[in-house]
Parts: structure tokens; C-alpha cells; sequence
């Protein structure tokens, strides 16, 4: 059986410095350290729209913002850290600027931001576009991918991701699946992230 068709589309986004550590790591990931992160989205659509576009990249300003408010400049701990009390003082001296996540890892993050992609998209067109793979990136060696379809996407039906994999790589909808390569977090425990505006923390 035939894959059906669907046009595709990716778009890049770059230059998001940011620490973070894994606590529960037993080596070195234990540590604050920081990358320069960036996020590859990619797009698919049955139709293109008006202009001929799976997405009209100028429209993703708001998810562009939503990525520099989380990651640019920015610490990241995750929620249950025994030291997040210091983390929230530092913030709190102006010392850093902090956003508490479920999982500060990759895989997490990903997924993360999987879904605020999904969540600008939902609402326009009648659902004819849709996130269904995102690429956190914190180095040229190192990256995390999350893989889904979205529940409401109008061509949400097995095997219609339109990237070349055949229908049977695509299991019953909703799918998951979290890939990644030489992560240098090797606590990879991904969990279960909300797209609901997890990750953000203000001082009170």
C-alpha cells in the first residue's frame, strides 16, 4: 500500500543559550553546563495553502518568541532538583534566570515544544497543517528528536506523515516516539511533558 501523499516542510530555529544539568545523572551531566540549543520543525499539509505554502514561516513569529522566553539566556532545572530552592534564590538576586521543566533533557524538550508548535496550528485553516517532528539540537554531534501526529490534524490517519517512511512505520494513532543521537545527557527518562506552558517559573 502506498504511502498518500502530502507535501512537507522544515524550518529552522537558532541560537538559544541555555544551562541546565540532570541531577540524577552519576557523571559529568550532574553538572551546570550549557549549549547554544536550536529546534528543526517540521511541517505537513495535504494542500498548501493560498501562497503555496505548507506553512507561511512568517506566521511562526509567536513560536519563535515562545522558544527565545524558554531557552534564550536562560537556566533551566527540573522540578523535583533538591537544589531548587538555590536555583529560585539565584533567580531571585538576578543572578540567573530561571524556568523550572518537567525533564530539562533533549528528548523533553522536544516534545515540548512539539506541541506549542501544534498548539499555533490548530486553530487555523481547519486543522490543514500540522507539527509532526521536532529536532532539539544542542551541538553539531548531539541532538533529540520527538515524532508524532496530532489527534486533530484532518489527514491524521496511518502512514500519511508524507516523508518517505512506509505505512506500516506508523502504528494506530496517537503515536510517540523519541530518537536520539550520542546525547551527551544520558538520563534520557523523556516524561510525560504537557504542552500547557510547563516550563515556565516567575519569582512571586
Amino acid at each position: 500500500m502506498s504511502t498518500p501523499a502530502a507535501y512537507t516542510c522544515s524550518k529552522t530555529f537558532n541560537g538559544f543559550p541555555c544551562t541546565h544539568r540532570q541531577w540524577r545523572h552519576p557523571g559529568h551531566c550532574r553538572f551546570v553546563h550549557g549549549y547554544s540549543r536550536s529546534f528543526r520543525f517540521w511541517f505537513q499539509a495535504k494542500s498548501l495553502d493560498q501562497h503555496g505554502f505548507v506553512v507561511d514561516f512568517s506566521s511562526l513569529k509567536p513560536l519563535q518568541q515562545r522558544l527565545a522566553e524558554q531557552f534564550d539566556h536562560t537556566f533551566l532545572a527540573n522540578a523535583d532538583d533538591p537544589l531548587l530552592a538555590s536555583w529560585q534564590s539565584l533567580h531571585e538576586q538576578g543572578a540567573l534566570d530561571l524556568r523550572v521543566m518537567t525533564n530539562v533533557g533533549m528528548e523533553a524538550s522536544a516534545e515540548l515544544v512539539w506541541g506549542w508548535a501544534n498548539e499555533l496550528l490548530q486553530g487555523r485553516e481547519g486543522g490543514r497543517s500540522c507539527c509532526f517532528r521536532v529536532e532539539a539540537r544542542e551541538n553539531e554531534k548531539n541532538a533529540a528528536c520527538f515524532t508524532a501526529i496530532p489527534a486533530w490534524f484532518s489527514g491524521a490517519a496511518a502512514g500519511e506523515v508524507g516523508d518517505g517512511y512506509p505505512d506500516d512505520a506508523w502504528p494506530e494513532l496517537p503515536y510517540r516516539e523519541t530518537s536520539y543521537d550520542e546525547p551527551v545527557d544520558a538520563y534520557g527518562d523523556s516524561g510525560e511533558q504537557q504542552a500547557d506552558g510547563l516550563g515556565l517559573w516567575e519569582a512571586p
